[in-house]
C-alpha cells in the first residue's frame, strides 16, 4: 500500500470524511466505488474515509490497494470486556489507521468528558491508531468571549500525556461548534486564531519540535467552496468534513485542499 504524497512544513495534507450514522455495508461500499478513482488520482493529500462501525469491513474492501485510509467515528478504552456496544481498539486494528474521538456530537449527546477522550486517545497510541481528538466551543461560549477558556480545557485535558515521539500520528479538529447549523459561518480568520492556540499548547505541553509535527484540522459545516480558504491557512493541514463526505463533493474539497496547500 503506496502512501500519500509531498509534506508541506513537514506535514501531509489530510481531509477526513465523518460518515456519522449514513450508510449501511452495501450503500457505503457502493459509494466509495463511486469516488475511489478520483480520490486515487489526488495522491498528495491523504483521505481518512470515517464509516459507521458496521461498514468499515465492506468499505475497506475497496480501499485496501488503495493509499485511502479508514478511521473509526469512536471506540472504547478497554481492549476487551463486558462493556454492551462498545467497540474495542483490538477490533479496529488491521482495518482503521483513524480514529475519532470527542466528537461533538459525542460530547453532546453522550456525555463524554476531556478525561474520557483523553484515556482512549492513550489507549489508540498503545494499538498503534492514530486518534483525530475533536475540540469546539459552543454558540453561548464563544458568545461569552470563553473560546480560549474552552479550547484551552479541552487540549489540556483531552491530550494529557500522549507520547511526545509519536505526536506526529496525532490529528487534532477544531469544529466550532457555533458555526455547525446555526447560520453562523466561521471564517478562515475564525480557525486560524483558534489552531493558533492549540499550537501554542502543544508546544507548552511537548515542546516546539513535536508539536509543530500534529496536523490540525478544520471542522464545520466544510464544503468545496470553502474547503480551499481554510487548508490556505499555513496551520491548517486540511478538514474534518461532515455531511459534504456522503457525495461526490467529497472529491471537490480533496482536491481544494491539495491546491490551497500547492501540492495538487
Amino acid at each position: 500500500m503506496s502512501g500519500p504524497g509531498v509534506p508541506v512544513l513537514g506535514r501531509v495534507p489530510i481531509v477526513a470524511g465523518n460518515w456519522k450514522m449514513y450508510y449501511g455495508p452495501t450503500e457505503g461500499r457502493e459509494f466509495v466505488e463511486s469516488i475511489v478513482g478520483d480520490l486515487v488520482a489526488i495522491p498528495t493529500v491523504e483521505v481518512v474515509l470515517c464509516p459507521p462501525a458496521i461498514t468499515i469491513p465492506a468499505v475497506h474492501t475497496v480501499t485496501s490497494a488503495t493509499h485511502l485510509q479508514l478511521g473509526a467515528q469512536n471506540m472504547f478504552f478497554e481492549d476487551r470486556g463486558a462493556f454492551t456496544g462498545e467497540i474495542s481498539p483490538l477490533m479496529l486494528v488491521g482495518l482503521c489507521t483513524y480514529v475519532i474521538l470527542g466528537h461533538s456530537e459525542r460530547r453532546t449527546y453522550f456525555g463524554e468528558t476531556d478525561a474520557l477522550v483523553n484515556r482512549k486517545a492513550l489507549a489508540a497510541f498503545v494499538h498503534g491508531l492514530r486518534p483525530i481528538v475533536c475540540v469546539g466551543e459552543r454558540l453561548e461560549q464563544r458568545d461569552a468571549n470563553l473560546t480560549e477558556r474552552v479550547i484551552t480545557d479541552q487540549v489540556r485535558a483531552g491530550l494529557l500525556g500522549l507520547p511526545a515521539e509519536r505526536l506526529g500520528e496525532l490529528v487534532v479538529a477544531y469544529e466550532p461548534i457555533w458555526a455547525i447549523g446555526t447560520g453562523r459561518a466561521a471564517t478562515a480568520q475564525d480557525a486560524a486564531d483558534v489552531v493558533a492556540i492549540i499550537r501554542a499548547l502543544l508546544a507548552e505541553m511537548y515542546g516546539r519540535e513535536a508539536a509543530a509535527r500534529v496536523r490540525v484540522l478544520y471542522g464545520g459545516s466544510v464544503t468545496a467552496t470553502n474547503a480551499g480558504e481554510f487548508a490556505a491557512v499555513p496551520d491548517i493541514d486540511g478538514s474534518l468534513v461532515g455531511g459534504a463526505s456522503l457525495k461526490a463533493d467529497f472529491i471537490a474539497i480533496v482536491r481544494a485542499t491539495a491546491q490551497a496547500k500547492g501540492v495538487g
